[in-house]
């Protein structure tokens, strides 16, 4: 699965909603083994210009639980 949102990230990049929209939906539905993967790449990918975005997203996340 976070293969999938991986590529749908990267599709809907060019919208800073879309991209908002699809990163929840991503952050909802991996495992939770897989948010530390998904974090580090969309910073890695992204973070350069969605970094507000992204903060947002994963700041109710709670990481901790892994």
């Amino acid at each position: 699965m976070l293969e999938y949102f991986k590529v749908i990230l990267s599709k809907v990049s060019f919208s800073k909603s879309l991209f908002e929209k699809e990163l929840r939906k991503a952050i909802k539905s991996v495992l939770m083994e897989e948010l530390v993967e998904l974090r580090d790449w969309c910073y890695s990918k992204f973070g350069h210009i969605y970094q507000s975005v992204i903060n947002r997203c994963f700041s109710r996340v709670d990481l901790a639980q892994n």
